[in-house]
């Protein structure tokens, strides 16, 4: 049975804003963790940030979809440069913080559109581009909670923008497939269901995938190196999720790593390596939703990425509010919502086709 060809020659896109993506999470938990470092609402400050920075990005995708020449990416890095010196020199703690969630909502639907649009149908691409974001999380989170100075991060914003540049300009050398009328470079969706179905059980699997996030027991994790561990397993499966599915097949990929994932959470929660092993299992499925959600908005990857945001707002809002403490209710939890995820994924998942794909 011949399998799917993945080629790394045209990547190009995907480690272009996997940079970016890895600066604006530097620049935003960074910031972040200053502004809530010694405040008693730190968890209002968290929520205001997590809605204004994933809601809105629906919107800012299908603003990116039709204004095709605007350079988003390069819009957005400068936002975070303006938020991060509004944070050091002035005292609008509430301005600078919408200006850095509308800058992280930009990069990061232009790495979608630019990433999707070059992909020829690849998942690799995406996936690359997403994972650098747990690597930026962890680090601004270091670099805030350690009082790096302010310029040290602005500088590495500065030097994303020649990266943000030259991955628009790759974008109009090599995007004529995917604008072309008759291709339909993605089609891993059902093609037996409405589209509009689709896209409501795929926003079911990011909903929840975003409320498990939070829900895995990890109380293993105690040490500033452990945390680093387990951003660096999380964003390793998520380039890794989108690499397998190009070779082995969209839903043989997404099925296996969501089942596989669920012994290793359940039975990790003392045990670092087994946890960690779930937690890579757990994170390949980022890139199959988006891909299935391109399949059904074909001349849209901005907004599909943005429905796919606005599910991970959406998967984390109970955490803000409700807090399960019970190991064994937490388990119970996840065991339902993975069969929630394995039921959506396998309905609104084509049958794997095995074919040469050029990328």
């Amino acid at each position: 049975m011949k399998m799917n060809h993945f080629n790394t020659k045209n990547l190009t896109t995907g480690f272009l804003y996997f940079y970016v993506h890895f600066a604006t999470e530097v620049a935003c938990f960074f910031a972040l963790a200053r502004y809530t470092e010694s405040a008693p609402t730190m968890w209002l400050l968290s929520f205001a940030y997590d809605m204004l920075a994933f809601a809105p990005q629906g919107l800012f995708g299908y603003l990116s979809d039709r204004f095709r020449k605007l350079s988003f990416g390069v819009a957005g890095l400068v936002l975070l440069g303006t938020a991060l010196i509004l944070q050091e020199y002035t005292s609008w703690t509430f301005f600078s913080l919408v200006i850095l969630c509308i800058g992280n909502a930009f990069t990061h639907v232009n790495g979608a559109e630019v990433t999707l649009r070059t992909a020829n149908g690849s998942l690799s691409h995406s996936a690359i581009f997403v994972s650098g974001g747990s690597f930026g999380v962890v680090c601004g989170k270091l670099l805030g909670t350690g009082g790096a100075p302010y310029w040290l991060v602005l500088l590495l914003v500065v030097t994303a923008i020649p990266f943000a540049v030259l991955a628009q300009i790759y974008l109009k050398d090599k995007a004529a497939c995917f604008d072309a009328v008759p291709c339909r470079a993605f089609r891993y969706n059902n093609p037996k269901i409405s589209k509009y179905l689709i896209i409501l059980l795929s926003v079911i699997v990011v909903i929840v995938r975003g409320y498990m996030a939070y829900g895995i027991p990890i109380s293993w994790k105690k040490t500033t190196l452990q945390t680093v561990i387990l951003f660096t397993f999380m964003g390793v499966g998520k380039a890794l999720g989108g690499v397998l599915a190009d070779i082995f097949g969209v839903k043989k990929v997404a099925l296996c790593s969501i089942a596989l994932a669920l012994p290793f959470l359940l039975f990790g929660d003392n045990h670092m390596l087994i946890s960690l092993t779930g937690v890579m299992f757990f994170s390949m499925t980022m890139s199959v939703t988006l891909a299935v959600l391109v399949s059904v908005l074909p001349k849209a990857p901005g907004l599909a990425f943005g429905f796919t945001t606005i599910g991970l707002f959406l998967g984390a809002v109970p955490v803000f509010f409700v807090k399960i403490t019970s190991l064994a209710a937490n388990c119970i939890m996840l065991s339902a919502l993975t069969a929630v995820c394995l039921l959506c994924l396998f309905i609104s998942i084509r049958k794997d086709e095995h074919h040469e794909r050029v990328v």
